[in-house]
């Protein structure tokens, strides 16, 4: 199949993947009255005199808006707002087919921070969470920085934590498969974006703290020039041994390589100078950093790709379907690193002994405890680390 001329076709025919439903049908003049005027007028009261009961006597509860620029959408770039509307849609679509979530697409035509964080701060009221998506770094982590500062819902830029959620999943399932701690791993993250630097981040929560991270220009350490302040951070958080040099120094005798950058970086010389038995997670989409084949050529114990076509896709939409189903649940304020950490071990739970392999880590994103698991898992953590909780 021709995935292109057939999606071309499917959204050509659909006009868009997503409709408004009513949940209550108008058949009589008790129907109209009650709905609308002048029944409608009784809830209205009461979330004047409480907004808080919005999340009860409206559809608040549910909804979540998904919220772009356009500026760093999937593998095609800065292609605008408009253009990134099927991809939003797509993503509500996922939300509700996975976790029954009600999510709005919302395009902001604008790349200024202050512009685009206070419109969706004066949208705010509308949702119970908010998932930032496909914003170019670094301007992503200024923008929900700011919205969790404004907002006293939830905000979560999936393209970073979702991702990081899974990918640290995929390693703790790796190291029990292997025998390995998980602590005492020696990661090479390729890439020092939202999604490479949240990898980092949720990887050191998770107790891994020899970290070297790489850009196009190598590898990150205070000296480098033309850091921006979230790489800067980044390299004054990582490189314990103050290495130097380019990817391939940084590979030498290291444990997991993690990319989330290019295609082909990754060669199998490389893989070769690593510890003995590697894991390697080529994450970059649609052609990984090197390919499996070639990988498990050159001594990888594991290989994992962002791809469904190969064995162990990590993929974020394993996370972010259950992450918001049970903060929803929690009516959590916030999505706490703790709240992450349990969604990565709910998700290497869902393999057992008799499945875990080289080829099995993670489960499928199509698997249907996958979301239910996370969101239990969320919910619990939620409950026991955030007091604050609208409605």
């Amino acid at each position: 199949m021709n995935y292109f001329t057939e999606s071309l076709h499917l959204h050509d025919q659909l006009h868009g993947k997503l409709s408004v439903q009513p949940k209550m049908h108008i058949k009589t003049k008790t129907d109209l009255a009650l709905a609308y005027t002048p029944g409608v007028a009784a809830p209205c009261l009461e979330i004047q005199k409480n907004p808080k009961l919005g999340y009860h006597l409206t559809g608040r509860g549910n909804s979540i808006a998904v919220i772009t620029d356009g500026s760093a959408v999937l593998g095609l770039g800065d292609i605008g707002p408009e253009a990134a509307m099927p991809v939003m849609e797509g993503k509500c679509l996922l939300f509700k087919e996975f976790a029954d979530i009600d999510a709005i697409p919302l395009c902001i035509r604008t790349k200024d921070v202050t512009a685009f964080t206070e419109t969706v701060a004066l949208l705010a009221g509308n949702f119970a969470g908010i998932n930032l998506e496909d914003i170019s770094a670094p301007r992503c982590f200024e923008i929900e920085k700011i919205l969790k500062e404004k907002c006293d819902i939830p905000v979560f830029h999936d393209d970073q934590h979702g991702t990081a959620v899974v990918v640290l999943a995929a390693l703790i399932n790796a190291c029990r498969l292997t025998g390995k701690i998980l602590s005492a791993q020696k990661v090479v993250i390729c890439g020092a974006g939202a999604a490479g630097i949240a990898i980092m981040k949720l990887l050191q929560k998770a107790g891994i703290h020899h970290i070297v991270m790489c850009d196009i220009g190598g590898i990150l350490h205070p000296d480098c020039t033309n850091l921006n302040p979230a790489t800067l951070e980044a390299a004054n958080m990582t490189n314990p041994c103050g290495l130097q040099g380019s990817l391939s120094d940084a590979l030498k005798n290291a444990d997991v390589f993690i990319g989330v950058s290019a295609p082909d970086l990754l060669n199998e010389e490389m893989v070769r100078s690593m510890n003995p038995d590697p894991f390697i997670f080529a994450l970059a989409n649609p052609c990984p950093e090197i390919m499996p084949d070639i990988a498990k050529k050159a001594g990888a114990a594991i290989v994992g790709t962002g791809r469904s076509d190969f064995p162990n896709q990590i993929n974020n939409l394993l996370a972010f379907p259950g992450i918001f189903r049970g903060t929803l649940n929690a009516r959590a304020c916030d999505i706490t690193d703790e709240m992450k950490l349990a969604a990565s071990h709910a998700l290497a739970d869902l393999i057992t002994s008799d499945q875990l392999c080289a080829s099995c880590i993670l489960p499928s994103p199509l698997d249907v405890r996958v979301a239910p698991a996370v969101a239990h898992a969320v919910e619990m953590a939620a409950g026991q680390n955030n007091s604050k909780r609208p409605g």
